[in-house]
């Protein structure tokens, strides 16, 4: 009796623990729980506003999977950008390892548009894809690769007026970006591999002093 009393207890825990599964047909077979990313970013999501602190035991290496805050120079938007269309951009914030600046506010990230796809009747949403490869720091080159992770609003280059970039010499957060800032850019939403997508049927627009969020896909090291 003892051994069909510890029989069906573990019959128990195990109905217990697959509850959670889904079944299809008669077979029985389990399928696993699929993730379903947000419709659009929260509203309430904001850019980085202090100095980013690298977390790597190696000196001067910036891990894979490191993200920073970087604002736009020019306006990019799904109706009229092209395919390995070059563009830059400058780091919001500066990043910091042990007390030590490794790349300062205001150096300059380029990138490139690796995809774009108009709105359009077939399409309705517009998307745009941005890759970035470049980060010059202190007159050095330093390649890389990373993508987009999300995007936001900010007050741009001409609310901010003179104010911009001149954090750069001084350190910290380029100047104007705190007062400028609006937080995440409604009606869009990062999709695979990056891609920028409108959630309405229309084409996405990114304004010049769009802050865009990116993660480093590849180490980067700054010597």
């Amino acid at each position: 009796m003892s051994g069909v009393i510890r029989i069906f207890a573990l019959a128990s825990v195990i109905t217990s623990v697959g509850c959670g599964a889904t079944t299809s047909g008669s077979s029985g077979s389990t399928s696993a729980p699929v993730y379903t990313p947000p419709s659009s970013n929260a509203p309430t999501t904001t850019a980085n506003t202090t100095p980013t602190e690298v977390n790597s035991s190696q000196d001067g290496v910036i891990p894979s999977g490191q993200e920073l805050d970087v604002r736009l120079g020019t306006t990019l938007s799904s109706k009229t950008a092209k395919v390995e269309q070059r563009f830059e951009a400058t780091t919001v914030a500066d990043v910091t390892q042990n007390g030590r600046v490794l790349i300062p506010a205001g150096s300059t990230v380029r990138g490139v548009v690796s995809a774009v796809d108009p709105a359009d009747r077939l399409h309705r949403a517009g998307s745009i894809t941005l890759s970035f490869d470049e980060v010059t720091v202190r007159g050095r080159s330093h390649p890389f690769r990373g993508m987009a992770t999300n995007v936001f609003e900010s007050g741009g280059i001409r609310e901010e007026g003179g104010t911009a970039g001149i954090g750069a010499g001084a350190g910290a957060i380029v100047g104007g970006i705190l007062g400028g800032l609006k937080g995440a850019i409604l009606g869009a939403v990062i999709g695979a591999g990056g891609a920028i997508a409108a959630t309405e049927g229309k084409d996405i627009e990114l304004p010049a002093g769009s802050i865009i969020r990116i993660r480093l896909d590849s180490p980067l090291s700054i010597r």
